[in-house]
This record gives C-alpha cells, structure tokens and sequence, in this order.
C-alpha cells in the first residue's frame, strides 16, 4: 500500500500516511509532506539554501534539485522530465526520488547550480563574517565540482549597504535565496527588504534604470534608481520608490499585511523589530551585523545557550563570547516558544551588561568626604548590617526589588524580608500599580502554573488584547500571533486608542477606546450591548484575553476584564513587560502575597511558610506597596530602603521617588550598573547582570526558562548577596545554592493556595473630558526606546522609531498644526515638545512614547495615562 491512515489522539483528526522511496529506502510521511522534509525522515541529506522550515517554500535557489519518478493516472511509475526542486514538490503515494546519493542527473544538476551561484560570488572567505559557519562553503565541498571552469569578471557592486543602522548588505555576496524577504513578508510583516528587478536589469547603463535582481530596500538613496539619462539619484518627496523609480512601494511578495514603515531615528524608513532573524538566516554572508561585522571568527567563540532577559518571552538564545567578552547573540531553537525568532532588543541589546559604570566592587559612603569609595565586601557587609539594624529600629524598611530578578533571587528578596527584616513591606512593581492590580495577581496570576502557552494563542481562534501591544512589549507573543493569523486559525482584536502597525500586521479588530474608557468598552462587551459578535467569539473553546500591565493605569479595568473572562469562558493570561515579573509574583514579592501564591492574612498559609523556613511566626499585616513605601520613607516612617533594580523614571510619581531616596535614614543598593539610586546610597552591593549567573525566568506562560552561567564572575547574585548580608545579621537563609530555592517552593506551593486573595471589585471613575486646548493621554513603551538595558548599542538605538506624537487630523487642524510641525504636550511637572504624526484616532487624544528620547512621560509630565493634558503648537521654552 501507498497511502495509509494513522489514528491520532482522540477528538484529533486522522492522519493519511503516503509511502514514498527515497534513494531505495521506503518512509511514510503525512500527506502534504515535502520532498525535502521526507528525505529528512529518511536520513538524506539533500543540500539547499532558501528552503526553510518556517517559511513558505520558494524553490529560489534550485540547489535541492532531485530525480523523481512517479505513477501516472495508470500507475505506471514514469520520470518526469527533468529534475525537480525538492523544497517545492510534495510527497504523493508511490513517489520515487533519487537524490545525488545514487542519480547521475540529480548529481550534475546541483553541481551546474553551485557552479552558477559561485560565478559571481567573491572569493573573500577569510574576511567574511559567514566564514566557517556558512551552508554555502560546506556545500560547495560536498555537492559542488572541484575545479570552476568560470574565467571572467565577477560583478560588484558598492558596500556596504545600510539596510538599516544595524544591518549591512554586501549584494556581492548574495545568491538570491529570498529567505530575507520572504522572512519580512511572512513573518515579520515589515516593508524591511525586498527582491528587486528581474534578469540583468536595463542593459547600457552603468546604473541601470531598470535594476538587476538583487536584494535591497525601495530607497532610492541606496539602489541608485535615477531617471532616464540622469546618472544623479532622483531626490522625491518620499524615501520610497518603486523599481522603475516611481514614488511609493511596490511589495507583489508579500503573503499578509504589512505594516505602516516607521521612520527611524535617523527618519528613514523601513525600521523593524526583527531585522536580525535575517542575518541569522542568511546562508551566506550577504546579510551582516553592524555591531559584529570583522569582530571574530565562529571557531574563536564559545557559544552557550540561554535565555532573553528583556522581556517576559522566555525566548532561547545562544550567546557567544571570546575571552570573557560577549561579541553577539544569536536566536536558539525551541518550538514551543519562539521557534527560531527573537527580536532586535534580544539580539543586539547586551552590551548593558558590561557598560562602563558597572559596579564590579562594594561602595560605602565616606562620611567624612560624603562620597562613595570601593571597599572590600566584609567591610561593605558590616556596615550594611549595622546601618539595617539602625532603620530597623528607627521605623523599618522598605524594600524595593524590581522586576528584572530570575526566580531564584526573587525568593531570597522576599524570604529576607520577612525571616530577617521581618516586614511585608516588599514591592517589585516598579511602575504603575494599584491594589486591584495586586488582587487581580494574587487571583489569576500566582503559582498558575503553565497556564496560556504559545500554541494555545496560535489556535485560539480569537484572542483579546487589553492594554497590550504585542509588538511593542512582547515580540515574541506578535509574531505567534500573527501566524496563527496568516494560518487562518485566530483572529485578534485590541481595546486601543488607535490602530497601531502591529494592530494591522495582525488584521486586528480595533475596539476604539479614550484612555479611561477601557472599563466601559468591556463592560459593554460583557453585557451585550456592544461588539456582541466579539463577545460570541470569545465565549467559543480556546479563546484567549491577554491583558498587558498597562491595564493596571486605568481604574476598574482588571475587574471588568476579570468579569469578561468569567462571563465568557475565555482564558485568561496577563503579559508583563519584564523577563522576572511573573516570578516575582510567584516568589511573593507583593506586600500581600506569601511565594506560591498564599495569601498573607491566612494564617494556615502563614505557618506553612513559616515551617519551611524555620521561624515561628512571620509578619501578619499586610505591607506597604511601592508607593506607601516611598511615602513612608519620604514622611519618616520608615527608617530605610533596600533598593534593587528600579530606576526612579519607570516609577508613576518620580518626585516621590527622589525625594523618598533623599530622606531616607539608610538606602542599601544591590544593583549591577551606577543609577540615580547609586547617588542615594550609603551601601552598594555589586550583582552579576544574567549573563554571569544562572537562574530561572519564568515567561508570561509561567513556563520555566532555566540558564546556565555563561561567563566566570567575582559579583554574587542576588540570591548569594542577601544570603552573606543575612549570615552578617546573624541568620542563614538557607539558599546556598539554587536547588536550595527550587525546593523551599516546591514545598511551598505542594498544597497550592490555601486561600486567594478576595476579589477586589473597583468601580471605573467617570471617563476624562478635554476641553479646548486639551486631550486626554495615551502612552506606552516602544520597544525600543531610552531604557538602560539598551546602552551601549547605538546601531541598535538607530533603529528605534523616531519619538512623535499623535494627534487625529480634526484635533491637529484645530491648533492649526500639520504633520512634521512641532506639537508641545503639557502636565502638571512639564512639557514634552516632539513633532507631529497624524494619525486616525479619537478627538482631542494625543499619544505620547512612555520613554523614549526627549518624551519621559511620567518624569517630564508628570501624568500617566487617561490624565487630561494640555496642547499648544511649537515649542515651548522650559
């Protein structure tokens, strides 16, 4: 038999099996299976270049060629007549193909296709960056001929091309697989890169008119398009052209919709969050890193998988480095989370770890000169020791973590609190927060477990996104996403002020929405009156609500989604923008929450904990949160802070925050980098950055993401630092090492929550209103923007999209403004003055980034989102 069926799990659909002979040996495969793919299964290798397992199959650079035979309608087995691309060609019963192992045709023709991509390929393997890890040198052994018979001159072409600031394109090098683009059109959804002409181009021309096929942008600036007769590039109104040199953009490849271009901080176009999965997918060294390009050799570094620190994905990552310097980062393989993708800020943004004021010694403040000088960590120890016993007694402390810790050091921060400093005054949210927020948490987010997954939003059939711009906080949740979308199997739709690039790369239904007014657009959906289809939707199997931690801004907006969830039936999952967010969670860095998920006011849960940790009572009343604890130390209550990873301008109220830090009897610091903190400080504990420890970060899947330690270091972590600092109090911790940690939660959290925190039902407050002259403020963090994570890089930093601020055409036209004309935004602390981009949103909404260069919303402002704002053309002198 040819063709079988194989029963699958029950309710899943059976699968028709086809037999197929691959060089003499017989494999079944599923039907629709490649050629390629069951060669694969049989142990053939068949060599190629655009054929990837992610994207569509193009049959672009014929290197797959094979010999195949099958039955016609008879079922006589007949060739077909010539060799066939096996990246295209899908498996039909009774198949027979022979690959270059035993066919003479199939042999010559991927040696005539290797000799005619190396015509034109310069011979500058030692200087290339591919050298040593390129599929192009290695095939070119095993599948090409040992002599070239070509004797002419190979075609050049200028280089570099700046693609973009971090992506530089040598076209000499290209073999025109398409893997780029096609990356860009199906994956990515960004007018990035593209295919180019057709043939040779226009011949006559040393520029030619009609360009060649080649790879490159639609700018006019980098492909020479001129006007006929003209050797001078044209110069239009936009940076785009055509290939014949008309303005706009031409893109017949692209399979989804793409995205608006942003333009850059430079102001060109073609700006993209993902751009670096092209050079990784580049099978020559065509495609090169701007930070990397001459730096190293492949067979010079040592290369360690981890995982990305910047964002809540969990992405795998490979990092590697060459005599304890980490030279770049590439994407890991892990299916079930990001595949083989990651985005720019994972990719490029590690050059933080290892900045120029990285604190590599203790600090402790001189009183004499008043200034911070190195010491020894027995020294700095002792005085942190002695100066913690001395707020203890003035009032007690308040310890701030942040949100960047792995799991590991979030449950030592919040151990040490209770057993050692015995207090619940312990918050990582260093951003907006509320009690809601904290009691949403501690019900639908604590010790979940693998909640919401991956493959869940890729066939969920319809997914909510509140307060979340995948695209912007979570690259890796887009682009699942947005290929459940191009698949047909999910359709998403976003509570958002307008209708941002992501929101149309992913064909999302916009459910317009005032800041302020979120509660009420759900509260609708609830109840019916509005966006019923949606509703419907929602309530069908395997529907998911994504709510990001901007919902916590907006009163009222977690109960309503809460409520939504359970009227419908759809999954709920909350998307934080830090890597240690939701462990943090789980280890009970909340003022009300115990780790595993146990709330502090049960007392059951507070003898639990208090028995795995070897004390006999622990601190009943529920603590102070970010904001009580800064007040508190601003007021005198509290004798001191013990402040981790935050950086006062993600804080809401940053003049509470300095003048907290100013007033505060003692400040301890654990941090890896000089902050404002540090000017603060009286101790300052250095700690490793990620990439020289290894802990566990739990992604917003509440999936563990374990690494190993990649570099050797002489700082502690987190973990190991609060364990010295409480052996000096004169109490063990007991979290020498991290099985330590792994198994004190795993106790914790056997029995599960003996009691959740009760529902906190907040009533939204009545909607914004602007006058004249005012709007009501939208605002969020691009993904790449002015954060310290991000230092260091400044190819990366020109990628950023360039800070604007968005009006609609009624509200522009009424201050009489247009677009590019400056536009000043006004708060309670100051102004922000950035130009204009009009964009289709509500009346009399201005849009703000949160934090990008000249537009620090809540330092500069003063003002958070749904906050009504003032508006005024121009400039105005601060």
């Amino acid at each position: 038999m040819t063709a079988t069926t194989n029963k699958t799990d029950a309710g899943a659909p059976e699968v028709e099996l086809l037999t197929v002979t691959i060089d003499g040996v017989e494999v079944q495969v599923p039907k629709g299976t490649l050629v390629i793919r069951a060669a694969e299964q049989a142990g053939v290798q068949i060599p190629r270049f655009c054929d990837h397992p992610l994207l569509a199959p193009a049959g672009a650079c014929r290197q797959c060629l094979v010999d195949v035979s099958a039955p016609d309608r008879e079922g006589n087995v007949r060739p077909m007549p010539k060799p066939q691309t096996s990246c295209t060609l899908e498996a039909t019963p009774g198949m027979i193909v022979a690959t270059q192992h035993t066919s003479e045709v199939a042999e010559k023709a991927q040696q005539g296709i290797m000799e005619f991509l190396l015509i034109n390929h310069p011979l500058d393997c030692p200087v290339c960056d591919k050298g040593g890890e390129c599929p192009l040198q290695n095939q070119a052994m095993s599948n090409g001929r040992a002599i070239s018979r070509f004797d002419g001159v190979k075609r050049t072409f200028p280089k570099p091309i700046k693609v973009s600031t971090e992506v530089l394109l040598d076209r000499d090098r290209c073999i025109l697989c398409q893997r780029c683009t096609r990356f860009s059109d199906e994956i990515a959804g960004d007018p990035f890169i593209a295919l180019q002409g057709r043939g040779g181009g226009a011949p006559g021309d040393e520029v030619h008119g009609v360009n060649g096929s080649q790879i490159g942008t639609f700018d006019e600036h980098v492909l020479h398009f001129t006007s006929s007769g003209d050797p001078e590039p044209m110069v239009r109104a936009t940076d785009m052209v055509g290939p014949k040199g008309e303005a706009g953009m031409t893109d017949g490849l692209a399979v989804g919709p793409i995205g608006v271009a942003e333009a850059d901080t430079s102001g060109r176009p073609f700006a993209s969050y993902f751009s670096g999965n092209t050079i990784q997918i580049c099978p020559v060294g065509a495609l090169t890193s701007a930070s990397y390009r001459f730096r190293s050799r492949p067979f010079d570094l040592v290369s360690t998988p981890s995982v990305a620190e910047h964002d809540a994905s969990g992405s795998a990552i490979r990092v590697d480095h060459r005599r304890g310097v980490v030279l770049r980062r590439l994407s890991g393989e892990e299916a079930e989370v990001n595949e083989e993708w990651i985005t720019d800020k994972d990719r490029f943004a590690f050059t933080w770890q290892a900045a120029p004021d990285r604190l590599t010694m203790p600090l402790v403040r001189d009183e004499t000169t008043d200034e911070l000088v190195p010491t020894s960590w027995a020294d700095a120890l002792d005085v942190a020791a002695t100066g913690l016993r001395s707020a203890q007694g003035a009032g007690g402390l308040g310890l701030l973590p942040g949100g960047h810790l792995t799991l590991e050091d979030s449950y030592a921060w919040s151990k040490f609190a209770r057993v050692v400093l015995g207090t619940n005054d312990i918050d990582h949210r260093a951003r907006f927060h509320s009690d809601e927020e904290a009691s949403f948490l501690a019900r639908h987010v604590a010790a979940r477990g693998l909640g919401v997954t991956y493959g869940d939003l890729e066939n969920a059939g319809q997914v909510l996104l509140v307060g979340l711009e995948p695209e912007e906080e979570c690259g890796t949740i887009f682009l699942r996403l947005r290929k459940g979308v191009l698949a047909g199997k999910v359709a998403v739709a976003t509570i958002a002020p307008w209708a941002t690039r992501g929101t149309a790369k992913l064909r999302a239904d916009l459910v317009d929405a005032i800041p302020g007014t979120e509660p009420s657009a759900l509260a609708a959906m609830r109840t019916g009156a509005e966006q019923a289809d949606l509703a419907d939707r929602l309530s069908e199997p395997g529907a998911v609500i994504l709510v990001g931690e901007r919902a916590a801004e907006i009163p009222g907006t977690l109960t309503a989604v809460a409520a939504l969830a359970e009227r419908t039936g759809a999954r709920l999952a909350w998307v934080p923008r830090r890597a240690g967010d939701r462990g943090a969670v789980d280890a009970g860095l909340l003022p009300g929450l115990l780790p595993g998920g146990r709330d502090l006011t049960d007392a059951e849960a507070r003898v639990d904990a208090g028995a795995v940790w070897g004390v006999e009572s622990l601190p009943a009343e529920p603590g102070r949160d970010v904001t009580g604890i800064l007040t508190a130390a601003r007021d005198g209550a509290l004798g001191g802070l013990v402040v981790g990873g935050t950086e006062l301008v993600d804080l809401p109220d940053v003049v509470l925050a300095r003048e907290a830090l100013a007033a505060a009897g003692f400040v301890l610091q654990l941090e890896v980098r000089r902050s404002e903190v540090t000017e603060h400080a009286d101790v300052v504990l250095p700690v490793a950055p990620p990439v020289e420890k290894a802990g566990t970060y739990l992604s917003w899947e509440g999936r563990p993401r374990p690494f190993g330690q990649v570099l050797a270091s002489r700082s502690l972590s987190d973990r190991q630092a609060l364990a010295a600092l409480a052996e000096e109090l004169g109490t063990d911790l007991g979290l020498d090492d991290l099985q330590d940690a792994h198994r004190e939660l795993a106790e914790l959290g056997e029995n599960g929550a003996t009691a959740r925190a009760a529902a906190l039902d907040v009533a939204p407050p009545p909607p914004p209103t602007a006058g004249d002259g005012q709007a009501v403020l939208a605002t969020w963090k691009l993904q790449l923007d002015a954060g310290r994570g991000q230092d260091g890089e400044p190819h990366l930093a020109g990628t950023a999209h360039r800070p604007v601020v968005r009006l609609n055409r009624d509200t522009a036209a009424a201050l009489g403004v247009v677009d590019g004309d400056r536009v000043t935004v006004g708060g309670p602390a100051g102004s922000i003055s950035l130009p204009l981009a009009v964009t289709p949103m509500p009346d009399r909404v201005v849009w703000l980034p949160a934090n990008s260069p000249g537009s620090r919303v809540t330092e500069m402002l003063g003002a958070g989102a749904g906050a009504v704002v003032t508006l005024s053309a121009g400039e105005v002198a601060q």
